[in-house]
């Protein structure tokens, strides 16, 4: 009696037949990820589509909004005009938070914070940031970002996947799509986040994969125990049984895969097989013993504390030596609604240094020329006060109209100031840089078109950048 088969079992087969091949493609691409060429191996086979001038990303996210007018975008002539209102005609009717939607004034108040020129280019920093004036012509400072959020959740969200609804792939997980691995033994996206600084949540969300598949996601570094979960193999288990272990399970998974065909399961054995990897290579990663007291001395004391923000920076170097492609730090506590002038100093004596030490590193061990180093935060703050103002405190909410980052390395033409603000940083009047601009910029000089850079999800495509963004050249080298 012939076998009866019904549609589903047809195309089923049907596609596992093709998947089959799709999965020694895969797996076989994981295995080989230590014959890598310029650009690493398993990304897109059309990528780069020019030359890069960045091999790989460090991302220093300064979460909750550094106000620009205490950092990077001085106003002196504010001095004058405390306590006078915002004038209408430069608010121009901007909706506000509902933490300053209720105020009868909106009182202007200087920073409290003096400003100097550094460098030979001759850039304006705040007395908070000495470390940063040091490296100030290498850096380019960008007055003039701008975001469509003002409330902290979708305004990081738009920073880290380029649109404000959760659901999106981060930057990081686009980037290990497109370009691939230069490591073989570590993941391509690796992401820390400093401990103790309290601030608004961040969530995994930040640096997963979206719609593309989950072998893409950010693998978080913890400060405590082992950095990556499950990593150590349990008490008398020992590497030649895990390798065996996972010999059998690749077989069962491999077996699942041919009746079901789904790619998740092809992302399960390949992470399973990084994971064992990582054994080896994340133990020498984390042990800065090798490290010299001059570095120390760089970074400061705290690198040598897990879970510091400097400890963070001091790992984003050796991560990038060995070849990890995004790497994101993120450093929570920037949103000061109240008490700016002790809460803003405490954020930037706990950042500044290490910030600036990184470049200086990188640039030191020839690094700097193809490692792009961004800082900034989701937006910025209100030439206003928030609240109460004193003689010697204030406050400012959150402001997407303009502020402040700043680029170094990677093909960033550095000793530069871009874009400029009205005289109360509270508009933009020269060069707007928007969100998707930036994402363009970074990709570009990753030798990636951002309008080349797709996934077809939901039929339809989708990119990074939307269906916006621009280049923005004149930071280019």
């Amino acid at each position: 009696m012939p076998i009866r088969e019904t549609r589903r079992h047809f195309f089923g087969k049907a596609a596992t037949g093709v998947g089959s091949l799709a999965l020694a493609q895969l797996l076989g691409r994981d295995a080989g990820l230590a014959a890598t060429g310029p650009q690493g191996a398993g990304g897109l086979p059309a990528l780069p589509h020019h030359e890069p001038k960045a091999k790989r990303v460090i991302w220093l996210f300064q979460s909750g909004g550094p106000s620009q007018l205490e950092t990077f975008d001085p106003k002196p002539g504010l001095a004058k005009l405390r306590g006078q209102d915002l004038p209408e005609s430069v608010r121009k009717g901007q909706r506000l938070t509902t933490m300053t939607a209720s105020q009868t004034s909106f009182p202007l108040v200087e920073s409290a914070f003096g400003f100097q020129r550094h460098g030979d280019s001759g850039a304006w920093l705040s007395e908070l940031l000495p470390h940063t004036a040091a490296i100030a012509d290498d850096i380019c400072i960008v007055r003039s970002m701008h975001t469509d959020a003002i409330n902290h959740d979708p305004a990081v969200t738009f920073l880290q996947t380029g649109a404000q609804i959760a659901g999106r792939p981060s930057v990081g997980a686009w980037l290990s799509y497109g370009l691939g691995s230069e490591s073989s033994n570590l993941p391509s996206f690796v992401v820390m986040v400093t401990q103790g600084t309290g601030g608004q949540p961040l969530y995994d969300r930040l640096w997963g994969s979206g719609f593309l598949p989950t072998r893409y996601q950010g693998v978080k570094f913890r400060s405590v125990g082992d950095p990556v979960l499950y990593l150590s193999d349990p008490a008398g288990f020992t590497r030649g049984q895990r390798r065996s272990f996972l010999d059998a399970l690749g077989r069962l998974n491999r077996m699942q895969y041919e009746e079901y065909g789904d790619p998740e399961i092809v992302t399960r054995i390949a992470q399973y097989e990084m994971a064992f990897r990582m054994q080896r290579s994340v133990p020498e990663l984390t042990d800065l013993s090798s490290e010299p007291d001059p570095v120390f001395e760089l970074y400061g004391e705290d690198a040598r504390k897990p879970g510091t923000y400097a400890y963070n920076c001091l790992l984003a170097r050796r991560l990038a030596e060995r070849g990890v492609r995004f790497i994101q730090l993120y450093h929570r506590g920037w949103d000061q609604h109240g008490a700016m002038t002790s809460g803003i100093r405490k954020q930037a004596e706990a950042t500044d240094r290490a910030s600036a030490a990184l470049v200086r590193d990188l640039k030191q061990r020839g690094m700097l020329d193809d490692t792009l180093v961004v800082w900034g935060g989701e937006f910025g703050r209100t030439v206003y006060c928030q609240g109460t103002l004193t003689e010697s405190e204030y406050g400012r909410d959150h402001h997407p109209r303009c502020f402040s980052i700043w680029m170094a390395g990677g093909g960033i033409r550095g000793g530069q100031t871009y874009g400029s603000t009205d005289e109360f940083s509270y508009n933009i009047t020269e060069n707007p840089v928007d969100v998707h601009d930036l994402h363009a910029t970074m990709l570009h000089l990753l030798g990636v078109d951002h309008t080349k850079l797709t996934f077809k999800f939901q039929g339809r495509r989708f990119r990074l950048t939307d269906v916006h963004g621009n280049v923005v050249r004149p930071l280019l080298a």
